[in-house]
């Protein structure tokens, strides 16, 4: 038997800025459950989820780490996660796993970068979403301030469901109770504004509080749990993770009003990669259906598949099938995931959070199944920010080029937002991580699981080239070596095509100038160019190919010559319509002391970047908003280091592709020439 029912499971994930107190806040939540006598300390690297060797050296949270909890008779998932924007893919991946995602927000530090970017995402994700403020009890905090700036930056659906009381010692409930003294607001106006926006969903329920009839807060449990799942109600509650105020009643919160799995916005399945979409069934004895959420890679405990249980019993027996495999894999040992802690259990039913120890045919994303003849299920993916810092990597030591290749692919299973590319013609090994700090911690934990060490240095910038007008080319093929010969003519039209469209092949030949069956060679040889590039060695896009005319000899006409002649036909045609080479630019946000604007302003003018905006923040802080040539940013990181004295952030993703400065496509062109010759 499960040690639990479905209705009595809740998800949950805490997510927030960089030291808004989550990890502080799940070790006083283990405490007032029961499941620890004390809780964990920070800097002593005893935390139930900071468990990680890299984590207790840095004191911050890199991974996303689970901890359940028993109270009331609920079973409690809490899904703690990185609130440095470095990491925010783990974040992002743990969402997946939850129906409530909680926004923590440090009360002296008030709406931070990340709350934003959360809140924004937790929301598209359709997850009902609470605001928890922590460390309500910290000196100089203006909780009432910041109620009502969450409010004006969120919304008025924002309402407290607690208010704290006794200088932030204890919290008084507005949803149960219609009175009482409190540090803020009334209780009495907070219990009435949360009716008021409740009530709204239902029209029931609308019509009898319009009449004056008296609404008991028991009798609104489906109507407030409706209005979570459509966003239409945010709970705002208040914690001290340091003193445990406000935790209990947490805790209470998640047992009483909280969704359970049954209750919540079911996840976006599809019946085949672009089929309809289907909802999970929830039954026990259906037939199983689990997402796999999280990696982990131990060298000595091996790999470890976190996933979570949307439909059916998951047993140690169990025989599973990965996405569309047919070979199955059995579920030998079934654990429940305690931080660093793996508990064996009997069985995982729907909403329950399990892990596979030691299969290696299972990876991040993956959905597990137990019927290979049932259409396959898949789950809309996540849409994690695109990894553009980079570094190129070199093994340190010579030989260890395998060990190296087999080390970072580890690593990357576990985080989406860590890509590993390798390019072929520089034979370069590049790592792509969100920032400076993300890769840093990848390569160290490298080092330390793996002994791997490497040297790196700025890699190659993803330049691509394109054309800018439309144009024709033409290649005649002809080689005679003894008996046999190669012949193959082929005309060509180019023209552009809008930005991101990519690149489309197309035959208008007519009257069998070239053979149907040889079409194809021609097609491949334009793709050849393709990789290559025409005049600076990047791959070419945004361009249509047209072959219109050619010719071809009953004898001498093979595939290999019209390969040729095809690859000849477009890089001639492409050289005589404009062509031109395209520099990826981010959208850069950057994070500085109010007195270190007009520096790091100037620093990005000189970069070509264009200012977009500029928000203030609270704390003296100033977030620019920029857009800027990729190719530009190599020294940034350690110039904003300089800059702000090391209080600088910035986060970065890719924007768009955009035609470089003249003199830098012809230093481009000039250091292609010198390296591979012109190919006339």
């Amino acid at each position: 038997m499960a040690e639990h029912e479905t209705g009595a499971i809740r998800n949950v994930a805490l997510l927030g800025h960089g030291g808004s107190g989550k990890t502080s806040l799940m070790e006083m939540l283990l405490v007032k459950a029961g499941v620890l006598g004390e809780p964990g300390s920070l800097e002593r690297g005893t935390t139930v989820s900071d468990f990680d060797p890299l984590e207790r050296e840095h004191q911050h949270s890199l991974n996303s780490s689970i901890a359940s909890l028993s109270f009331e008779n609920v079973h409690v998932n809490l899904l703690d996660t990185p609130g440095d924007p470095d990491f925010r893919g783990q974040a992002l991946a743990a969402m997946g796993a939850a129906e409530t995602a909680a926004i923590v927000v440090n009360a002296s530090a008030g709406i931070e970068m990340s709350t934003r970017r959360l809140m924004r995402r937790a929301k598209q994700r359709k997850l009902c979403r609470i605001i928890v403020i922590n460390r309500m009890d910290a000196e100089g905090a203006d909780l009432e301030q910041l109620v009502r700036d969450i409010r004006e930056e969120f919304g008025a659906e924002c309402l407290p469901i607690n208010l704290p009381t006794d200088n932030g010692a204890t919290v008084r409930d507005c949803f149960f109770k219609t009175d009482g003294e409190t540090d803020i607001f009334s209780v009495a106006d907070a219990h009435t504004e949360i009716v008021d926006q409740v009530v709204e969903v239902d029209e029931a329920l609308m019509s009898r509080y319009l009449d004056g009839a008296e609404i008991d807060p028991q009798s609104l449990h489906d109507a407030f749990e409706k209005a979570l799942r459509e966003g239409h109600l945010v709970p705002i509650c208040f914690t001290s993770a340091l003193t445990g105020a406000g935790c209990g009643e947490f805790l209470r919160f998640c047992r009483h009003l909280l969704p359970s799995p049954l209750e919540g916005n079911p996840p976006p399945f599809r019946k085949g990669p672009d089929g309809e979409r289907v909802e999970a069934s929830l039954e026990t004895d259906s037939h199983v259906l689990a997402h796999v959420f999280k990696v982990s890679n131990d060298p000595y405990a091996g790999k470890l598949s976190i996933f979570r249980v949307y439909q059916g019993t998951v047993r140690p027996d169990t025989q599973l099938y990965v996405g569309e495999g047919r070979k199955p894999v059995k579920a030998a040992h079934l654990y429940r995931i305690q931080g660093k802690e793996h508990i064996e259990v009997d069985e995982a039913v729907p909403g329950d959070i399990c892990a596979l120890a030691k299969v290696e045919d299972i990876h991040y994303d993956d959905i597990l199944h137990d019927s290979h003849d049932e259409d396959h299920y898949y789950l809309k993916p996540i849409d994690f920010p695109q990894p553009m810092f980079g570094l190129a990597v070199e093994a340190t030591t010579r030989g260890n080029e395998q060990k190296l290749a087999a080390s970072l692919g580890r690593l990357a299973e576990e985080d989406p937002c860590f890509l590993v590319e390798h390019n072929q013609e520089l034979n370069e090994t590049v790592v792509r991580g969100l920032g400076e700090m993300h890769l840093r911690v990848m390569l160290e934990r490298m080092k330390q699981r793996y002994n791997v060490e490497v040297e790196t240095r700025n890699p190659r910038i993803a330049y691509r080239e394109t054309i800018t007008r439309p144009a024709e080319g033409h290649y005649r093929h002809k080689k005679q070596t003894g008996g046999a010969g190669q012949f193959g003519e082929v005309f060509m039209r180019v023209r552009p095509l809008g930005r991101g469209e990519g690149f489309v092949f197309r035959s208008e030949v007519v009257g069998g100038a070239i053979p149907t069956s040889l079409i194809p060679a021609v097609e491949k040889g334009v793709r050849q160019l393709l990789e290559g590039g025409a005049i600076a060695g990047f791959p070419l896009q945004d361009v249509e190919a047209v072959v219109y005319d050619g010719k071809h000899h009953p004898v001498d006409s093979k595939e290999v010559a019209f390969v040729i002649a095809g690859r000849k036909a477009f890089l001639d045609a492409v050289r005589n319509a404009g062509p031109q080479v395209l520099e990826p630019v981010v959208e850069l946000e950057v994070t500085v002391p109010d007195s270190s604007m007009g520096d790091v302003t100037g620093s990005l003018a000189s970069k070509r970047a264009r200012i977009q905006g500029t928000d203030s923040l609270r704390g003296g802080l100033t977030t620019v908003s920029a857009a800027v040539p990729l190719s530009a940013l190599a020294e940034f990181p350690t110039e904003l280091k300089s800059m702000t004295g090391g209080e600088g952030r910035y986060t970065m993703s890719f924007s768009h592709y955009d035609a470089v400065p003249a003199n830098d496509q012809s230093e481009l062109i000039k250091a292609f020439e010198a390296r591979v010759g012109d190919d006339d």
